[in-house]
């Protein structure tokens, strides 16, 4: 095999580390960035914010690096409440069992921060069962099935899965752990500690003063026949309890406003908020992006470090020159992420007017491929953008990815957007006879009696994304 040189030209992308850092700050939400700035400012000294605060006013204004708006600080962590326990005591046969100790009325104002947490539901229930007499045994008994409840209240396992669980030598019998079942479903909210939905409509419903209209045949439903009432099965419950629809419809609203998750209201999941990245108005007869100013941050290269490196251009100094470099590459950058929400979303309202004069369904089909083909932008950024970035409109808050929609022939020639169709169909739906609900056939010709062409099966499909119930379970009596 004879060995020869050969020269080969060849064209390839090499990300920057500038470019990747771009490409990172457009895809992250606002509340992400600013996590992500925090970390910049704590990490480069050159780099802060800025709050328009000078340390010199008389002095003529320092030129500062492109920036925009304040930045809404990310709330703090709440810290977890911690659950009240109970007195551990000493009792030879349960020691194996959880336990814990109970705080004395003195402690309290050492927590002063724990007392103001909202309580999780295990505290909730500690709370209680420190209030009762039981015996230690008992005690700890219940205390096993409080952390063997789920987030919703019910009770995760079964009582004999975890009888096998408990150590032999402890000797508890199948009618202790029922005993302290009872004990539990005794406490605040009513229906925790059920095993089933049925058991627990039943707690609450029990839970109720014997004089509560309606309570009896509502306890005779949810004990046999919470299925039939699921499926709407009027003509069967109507025979079972030998009511009338009245009746009926009066033990359907009973049951109804019971708490099917009693342990809901304790759980502790953090809410997020959405911060709007652009601002909708209409000025002058024309609909009109601009950027949130309470969403965009306000980042400098610092002054004093800046003019020391500007003194001092020896070796030493390498580190922070490199450090300047990034500081002001990261405000650059910033400034170019907002640049190009701004200009895609602009081109999003230009195309949406429709729907910012009359609502969902003037929505127009819109895809990707139209913004970056308009902007002269690549379609991975488009799609960037337009992921967990909000518009603030006279409608509401919407992702912009909410105003992307597939489109559907019209016997016209035209096209109509997926996202109008949804709208069409909760108009109908919520227009409907509730005691003779359109079935998705129905809809779909009084769609076509409009000039929208869509099959049966698109609309469940759109009806189940609006989570719009079966025609079956939406009639009512």
């Amino acid at each position: 095999m004879k060995h020869s040189l050969q020269l080969r030209l060849s064209q390839h992308l090499t990300l920057t580390p500038q470019l990747q850092q771009s490409i990172r700050l457009l895809q992250l939400s606002t509340l992400d960035l600013n996590q992500e700035l925090e970390r910049f400012l704590q990490e480069n000294p050159l780099l802060e914010r800025d709050d328009g605060i000078r340390e010199a006013p008389s002095a003529p204004p320092e030129p500062r690096a492109p920036g925009a708006g304040d930045t809404v600080p990310a709330p703090a962590p709440e810290s977890d409440s911690m659950a009240p326990e109970l007195d551990s005591g000493e009792v030879n046969t349960m020691d194996d069992l959880p336990s814990g100790s109970m705080r004395d009325d003195a402690d309290d104002g050492e927590y002063p921060q724990i007392a103001a947490s909202a309580p999780t539901l295990r505290a909730h229930l500690l709370s209680q069962l420190s209030l009762t007499n039981l015996p230690e045994r008992d005690r700890r008994l219940v205390t096993l099935l409080i952390d063997s409840l789920d987030d919703e209240g019910y009770l995760a396992h079964d009582l004999p899965e975890l009888l096998s669980l408990l150590p032999q030598e402890l000797a508890v019998e199948p009618e202790e752990l029922q005993i302290a079942l009872k004990h539990l479903q005794n406490f605040e909210p009513p229906g925790v500690g059920a095993r089933s939905l049925s058991e627990c409509l039943q707690l609450q419903l029990a839970a109720l003063p014997e004089c509560t209209p309606y309570r009896t045949p509502a306890l005779e439903i949810v004990r046999g026949h919470l299925a039939a009432l699921a499926a709407r099965d009027f003509n069967k419950l109507k025979k079972v309890l030998r009511c009338d629809d009245d009746c009926l419809r009066a033990v359907q609203k009973l049951i109804t406003g019971l708490n099917p998750k009693p342990g809901r209201d304790f759980s502790s999941e953090e809410t997020r908020y959405v911060v709007a990245d652009v601002i909708v108005r209409k000025v002058k007869n024309v609909w009109v992006a601009s950027l949130n100013p309470d969403a965009m941050p306000r980042l400098r290269v610092n002054r004093l470090y800046a003019d020391i490196l500007s003194r001092n251009r020896n070796s030493g100094s390498q580190q922070l020159a490199s450090q300047l470099q990034e500081a002001k590459w990261l405000i650059k950058n910033v400034q170019q992420r907002f640049d190009t929400i701004l200009r895609v979303s602009q081109a999003i309202v230009d195309r949406q007017r429709h729907f910012f004069e009359h609502g969902e369904v003037a929505m127009r089909p819109l895809v990707l491929r139209e913004i970056a083909e308009a902007l002269d932008l690549h379609e991975s950024t488009v799609s960037r953008v337009t992921t967990q970035k909000f518009m603030h409109t006279p409608r509401g808050i919407f992702e912009l990815k909410y105003f992307f929609g597939s489109h559907v022939t019209t016997e016209t020639g035209g096209a109509a957007s997926s996202t109008a169709i949804r709208a069409l169909i909760k108009q109908l739906v919520s227009a409907e006879n509730s005691r003779k609900p359109l079935s998705d056939s129905q809809i779909s010709d009084i769609l076509a009696q409009q000039g929208i062409v869509v099959a049966r099966r698109t609309v469940a499909k759109y009806r189940e994304s609006l989570q719009i119930l079966p025609v079956n379970l939406r009639k009512t009596l």
